[in-house]
């Protein structure tokens, strides 16, 4: 049976990465980092929590990032709002079948699976579900991973903005759902950073 750093009584810091041996505390007390002074622990203190308090308000907002408009091309002074799935429907009957696919993988099939892979992280540590902890670290490395291109659409939006300067032949404008979409990306990224991957490991110590 491998013996965990944490059972050593081993505790890395958060912010240097200075690995020290975490004492024994009275109640009170707290440990500090000898070489940055930041406080220490053997986990990140209320990961699960903080994990769902994020989730939960990303699920909240995916409904309003989906469903209200997030981007409006007007010619000649006429456009009608698109949403993220009308505007994939109508890149894919433009012959733009590519941009399609990767305005519909990063915007709508990223943010979500994200989602569900974080709610299956916290529920395998808090039910104890009999899943491998090596493939739930792989799922966790993946969603770090992907989590870099979620921003893909509104980075495209902003370039069409910044591009298209016609006057009144043509102008491009970002709906609401561009904000509830960019808050749902940062809410995913921090609740995948609070999620403690070690919580995982403890489960076969338990």
């Amino acid at each position: 049976m491998t013996i965990s750093a944490k059972q050593q009584g081993i505790a890395r810091c958060t912010e240097c990465g200075k690995l020290s041996h975490l004492p024994k505390l009275k109640p009170n007390d707290k440990a500090t980092c000898p070489r940055c002074n930041t406080a220490l622990s053997f986990r990140k203190p209320h990961s699960l929590q903080r994990s769902w308090a994020f989730t939960i308000a990303a699920i909240a907002l995916l409904v309003p990032a989906n469903i209200l408009p997030i981007l409006t091309i007007i010619s000649f002074g006429q456009g009608d709002p698109d949403t993220i799935m009308s505007g994939v429907v109508t890149l894919w009957e433009a012959e733009l079948q590519a941009i399609a696919i990767v305005v519909f993988i990063a915007s709508i099939a990223v943010p979500v699976l994200k989602l569900i892979i974080l709610i299956i992280l916290m529920l395998v540590v808090q039910l104890h579900l009999p899943l491998s902890r090596q493939q739930c670290t792989v799922l966790y490395r993946f969603i770090h991973f992907i989590g870099r291109w979620s921003m893909l659409d509104l980075f495209m939006i902003s370039i069409l903005v910044t591009l298209v300067h016609l006057g009144n032949i043509a102008t491009v404008e970002s709906g609401p759902a561009a904000t509830a979409f960019a808050a749902v990306v940062v809410l995913t990224l921090l609740a995948a950073n609070n999620f403690d991957p070690r919580l995982l490991w403890d489960l076969d110590n338990d």
